[in-house]
């Protein structure tokens, strides 16, 4: 590669992006590559890579081009692709912002998970419609060492098994992808959450995500884990027909999620770009 490529490198809520942008699709991201962008002390560093292409000049995102301009083509730190990651995509249209590509107000983000509602607020906090959660049902089990806790399956576009533990210690180092059961439900893998109550409507929580291991914060977790504690607390907003809306407490922050009557989940929270550059052509080279 004779070019440089820029970067930018974000976080929202301490779950932090390496940023290409790249709106006509020209620059080739193998899973190599992304591992060596991600790699901490090798690389930029980063939970993932956001991948900021026109919608129109993808072919994963080709079909949503009339109802979005830009699409986040998202990998997770290892390399492999994932269908969404809510941080993501608010540090996504914050970067969109600040490039002059988007205004604030409401913006369309096409995704491998659907096309995503943004809302960019004049305090910079942004809103994520991040779709329906889905309860597929079943036994889940999650276990750590010699303690096991049933969990809530839901799916937010991506997968999640939600289990409530008395402390969030329990969870352990998280160096490797706590064993759930059965496996037979995530052939693809799952983000494992473990949850803790904090007070009426308020929960904390840890988070490994498959690919990346534990991160700061999961925007996608953070969804799961407000359903399935409305769930565990009695309360489905479809049918009392009032929102639910519970804050979440990550390692990395805090972040609002909101269950409307109609299924839509929001997650709200903020985003922040921390610098940007170029990537040296000979090492990006040679890492890809």
């Amino acid at each position: 590669m004779s070019t440089r490529t820029a970067f930018l490198k974000g976080h929202g809520t301490e779950n932090d992006f390496v940023i290409i942008p790249d709106p006509g699709n020209a620059v080739e991201l193998s899973p190599a590559a992304v591992a060596a962008l991600c790699d901490r002390r090798a690389g930029i560093g980063g939970d993932g890579v956001l991948h900021a292409v026109r919608s129109s000049a993808h072919p994963d995102a080709l079909h949503m081009a009339p109802e979005a301009e830009w699409f986040m083509d998202y990998r997770n730190s290892d390399g492999s692709v994932a269908e969404m990651c809510g941080n993501g995509v608010r540090v996504f249209a914050h970067y969109l912002q600040r490039a002059g590509l988007a205004d604030e107000g409401d913006l369309a983000v096409a995704t491998r998970g659907g096309v995503k509602s943004v809302h960019i607020d004049k305090d910079g906090s942004i809103t994520v419609g991040m779709g329906k959660a889905l309860l597929p049902g079943g036994d889940v089990t999650v276990r750590v060492g010699e303690r096991s806790w049933p969990a809530l399956h839901v799916n937010m576009g991506n997968p999640h098994a939600v289990a409530f533990v008395e402390d969030l210690a329990h969870a352990g180092a998280l160096l490797a992808p706590p064993p759930v059961s059965p496996d037979s439900l995530y052939p693809e893998g799952v983000n494992v959450e473990f949850v803790v109550a904090r007070g009426e409507g308020h929960v904390a929580m840890r988070v490994h995500e498959r690919g990346s291991g534990e991160t700061r914060s999961c925007g996608t977790g953070a969804c799961a884990v407000a359903v399935a504690a409305a769930r565990r607390d009695g309360v489905d907003p479809a049918l009392t027909g009032a929102p639910a809306r519970y804050t979440v407490d990550v390692p990395g922050g805090r972040l609002v999620v909101t269950e409307r009557p109609d299924g839509e989940v929001e997650l709200t929270g903020p985003a922040v770009i921390v610098a940007e550059g170029e990537i040296d052509p000979e090492w990006f080279e040679h890492a890809s």
